[in-house]
């Protein structure tokens, strides 16, 4: 399974950039446009999809894709 592909597909769905376009430094909500709301729906997504448990005090502090992704690779690995 490649994490960071699965990310970037799941993060296409909720904007709209495509997944090949997406930079690790890219965040959330100024460059990718989530609204709260959203944000909150993808992160339920995101632990369905890779069976994670998210603590939310740490997950709403996530603002760029490469801490997203750090964050899942050490659940996921854990």
């Amino acid at each position: 399974m490649d994490i960071v592909k699965e990310f970037k597909e799941l993060v296409a769905q909720y904007c709209e950039v495509a997944a090949d376009d997406m930079t690790d430094d890219m965040r959330f909500r100024e460059d990718l446009g989530f609204t709260s709301l959203g944000f909150m729906s993808f992160l339920g997504e995101l632990e369905d999809n890779f069976d994670v448990e998210l603590v939310q005090e740490e997950a709403v502090q996530v603002r760029t894709i490469g801490e997203a992704l750090e964050m899942l690779s050490n659940l996921v690995e854990a």
